[in-house]
């Protein structure tokens, strides 16, 4: 049977979408080959969150025509939906926007074996029914992903996906609840819920994220339930009060900041200023004393001066979040920050983010520090260099003894390793 290779850009959501179009081709007969090896197709799932993601997404599709001109090639996601014309016009034999993508295998496969083309790219905003694309194992994984939601209305000023993958639109909670039941049968202990908005979950369908996770609470088998991420005003003290009673959920928020300047929020869209956002953190820690709080920043926003610069750092001081992913402002056509006036200059935004990095790891080794002679439950995922290792409720890398891999345990921490691993005494649950 024919071969094919997968090429993924962009955010955590494509990579889950990429493993379902693996799964349907693999299940079609077909044969998986490296991304970067010869193969008969090619299956390009593209981002086009910033102008630079975009560039990405077609400098992929043009090398994997160099690797094998007489590939097919299908073109799938946001680039997909936003540069469709363009596509075609250079001859993507397959090509799917923001909608069909569950048809996506099926459509390769018979563009495949009758030689012709095939493209679908519906207008955006039009797109209301919430597609599921399941994956029903995860190889050599014990953690899985579960797509809840997709799509997003809050069009912050520096964002694209609202115009590349439409409106909000989730899972149906029985269908969820299915997915996850067969997830757990194969052999998966957590579950990641995930989305493009993961927090506002069911408000389109008539329900919400605290009812899908107080149902996947009751799954025999399930050990562990995470959320991806979260946004500062979805986190209900109902959501709250049932991290607290209920041990099975994570205790980890992601929850994005993005800016620790008011004036610069204010210029992003977001909705809330440091206030409510520090405000809301003290309540969730009053609650649950040693929970993880991560989150995302960008540094460079236009007009972000070097005082508005100095107040997120100092925001994220107080805050005391336990890690920062952190992004340098790009640039994207189509957004109202692009034709912001006071765009910061690269030299400038890169210097901004190393600061804010140094701070991360100072922050991170700060928590990890804290849990030294505690007891955290852990998910043993790999054997690394001789020992287990595998993340605790609050996404801390742990290692014991190289036997509990695929097993939960309760781990007394001894020490923090030289590679920032913390090391600790091992008994099953």
């Amino acid at each position: 049977m024919a071969t094919f290779a997968t090429i993924t850009l962009g955010c955590k959501v494509n990579t889950y979408e990429t493993k379902r179009y693996e799964e349907g081709l693999l299940a079609l007969g077909y044969t998986q080959v490296a991304s970067k090896a010869y193969a008969d197709i090619y299956i390009i799932n593209t981002c086009a969150v910033t102008n630079t993601a975009a560039s990405k997404s077609r400098q992929m599709i043009h090398r994997v025509k160099a690797i094998n001109p007489a590939a097919l090639t299908a073109v799938v996601g946001c680039y997909a939906q936003m540069e469709s014309e363009k596509l075609i016009e250079e001859g993507v034999d397959v090509l799917i926007g923001s909608a069909h993508k569950d048809q996506l295998p099926q459509m390769i496969h018979d563009a495949y074996t009758m030689h012709r083309k095939t493209h679908v790219v519906e207008a955006i905003r039009s797109i209301r029914a919430f597609e599921a694309l399941p994956i029903h194992r995860f190889q050599h994984q014990t953690r899985a992903y579960l797509k809840v939601q997709d799509g997003c209305n809050q069009f912050c000023t520096y964002c694209i996906i609202p115009f590349t993958r439409g409106a909000e639109r989730s899972l149906p909670l029985q269908q969820a609840l299915g997915i996850a039941e067969e997830l757990v049968h194969n052999g998966h202990r957590e579950i990641v819920l995930s989305g493009i908005h993961t927090g506002r979950y069911g408000r389109d369908i008539g329900t919400d994220l605290e009812t899908l996770i107080s149902a996947l609470c009751t799954i025999e088998g399930l050990q562990r339930i995470r959320i991806s991420s979260i946004e500062i005003n979805e986190i209900s003290d109902r959501l709250i009060a049932l991290m607290e009673k209920e041990p099975k959920i994570a205790r980890h928020l992601h929850i994005p900041l993005q800016s620790g300047s008011d004036e610069v929020l204010a210029r992003m869209g977001r909705p809330y200023d440091t206030q409510q956002f520090e405000k809301r953190v003290e309540m969730i820690r009053s609650k649950i004393p040693d929970v993880s709080i991560s989150t995302d920043v960008i540094v460079g926003f236009p007009m972000e001066s070097e005082e508005a610069f100095a107040e997120t750092l100092c925001t994220c001081k107080r805050v005391g979040f336990s890690f920062l992913h952190v992004f340098p402002y790009s640039k994207r056509s189509g957004t109202k920050a692009a034709s912001m006036d006071g765009q910061i200059k690269g030299d400038v935004k890169k210097a901004r983010a190393k600061a804010l990095i140094t701070l991360s790891e100072e922050l991170l080794l700060a928590y990890k520090k804290q849990f030294i002679g505690k007891t955290l439950s852990v998910l043993f995922e790999r054997v690394q260099d001789g020992i287990a290792i595998g993340h605790s409720s609050e996404y801390l890398q742990v290692g014991a003894d190289a036997s509990l891999v695929s097993k939960f345990c309760d781990v007394s921490i001894t020490h923090l390793s030289k590679e920032g691993i913390l090391i600790g005494n091992a008994k099953e649950v």
